[in-house]
């Protein structure tokens, strides 16, 4: 493509005039920086390549570890991360762990390798109550800024950022119980995680005081965080008589549904069945999927900030900060046995 016609694109695309592309492309004063910035979105957008006088310095390099990208929750949570550290003069370095893949520990040795700023751990180890913390307090006593996102341990000097998973939980027992089920269960992964942990405490304390529930035990199902494992998990709780199923994430909803289709019985009009994190496109499935939505923005928002500041020199501290989930009401969830009556 030739100069010119480049110029003449670019233009267009930031509608204004080609001097003035050709000013912000030579570095030339006079142009706003308002004006500036349209025509580096521009070229952004069209696929060019910035000269290099106009680009950003990064300020230094901030990794990123999360777990596998399937569960589109995770790839929501980087780009939120991501999108943040850009706009501080960052520039992010995503380690995606996958099943057979380099563990976390190994993702870190490699960050550390590359003199990384600080380290944003999404579901990790800190997650799990029978790991050892003693690879984050290493991290903190070399002085290295981190923060974990979705899980806590009192023994790491971090900040965390969590969702309020005793609340969500509450939210979803709450809806159902409104819409008349009385035999509801729960569907999450392993018991040794502390988001299972809180959603379990959440659920047997909303089942106790709304319904007289002293007994969550024949309720609970624990399985895997996939849609098989909901599959699995809804299955056993049907078959247990449950006509509400409250789900650990969206991904084991979608099981829950699959696992009521396959016993012959409909969606909502049988079995209804709540989700958690509210992920991506999950609006658009066969029925809309009734969830209890985390708060991705804000907590990517507040990883990213508590980090920070750390690095500019604030002291770490063992601090919790919990966001507030909220239910949205979608086609999944419906009348329960007792309206039908």
């Amino acid at each position: 493509m030739n100069g010119n016609a480049r110029l003449s694109d670019i233009a267009a695309q930031a509608g204004v005039s080609e001097a003035t592309v050709s000013r912000v492309l030579n570095g030339k004063s006079g142009v706003s920086a308002s004006t500036r910035q349209l025509v580096l979105t521009a070229l952004d957008l069209m696929g060019y390549e910035r000269p290099q006088r106009l680009r950003q310095r990064s300020n230094g390099l901030i990794g990123l570890v999360t777990p596998e990208l399937d569960n589109p929750i995770f790839p929501a949570f980087a780009q939120a991360i991501e999108k943040s550290l850009t706009q501080h003069g960052y520039t992010p370095v995503l380690c995606t762990q996958s099943p057979g893949g380099a563990p976390e520990d190994e993702f870190t040795e490699l960050l550390l390798e590359r003199d990384v700023s600080g380290i944003i751990f999404v579901s990790g180890l800190h997650a799990d109550t029978t790991a050892r913390m003693d690879r984050y307090t290493r991290l903190t006593d070399r002085g290295l800024p981190i923060v974990l996102v979705d899980g806590y341990s009192e023994h790491i000097d971090a900040p965390f950022i969590s969702p309020d998973d005793r609340l969500a939980a509450r939210l979803a027992v709450q809806h159902l119980v409104d819409l008349g089920h009385e035999r509801i269960g729960l569907a999450l992964g392993q018991r040794r995680f502390v988001p299972v942990i809180r959603k379990i405490e959440g659920f047997t304390q909303a089942m106790s005081q709304l319904l007289g529930v002293s007994s969550c035990d024949q309720l609970i199902q624990h399985s895997l965080f996939s849609v098989e494992g909901g599959q699995a998990a809804a299955g056993a709780l049907i078959e247990r008589g449950c006509t509400g199923i409250v789900c650990a994430s969206d991904l084991m909803a979608l099981g829950a549904i699959r696992a009521a289709r396959e016993r012959g019985l409909s969606v909502p009009g049988e079995v209804s069945v709540v989700g958690f994190d509210d992920s991506p496109l999950i609006a658009f499935t066969d029925p809309p999927l009734t969830t209890v939505r985390k708060p991705i923005g804000p907590m990517a928002s507040a990883a990213v900030q508590t980090l920070l500041e750390e690095i500019n020199g604030a002291p770490p501290k063992n601090i919790e900060l919990v966001f507030q989930p909220e239910l949205v009401v979608r086609g999944s969830t419906g009348s329960g046995p007792l309206v039908n009556r």
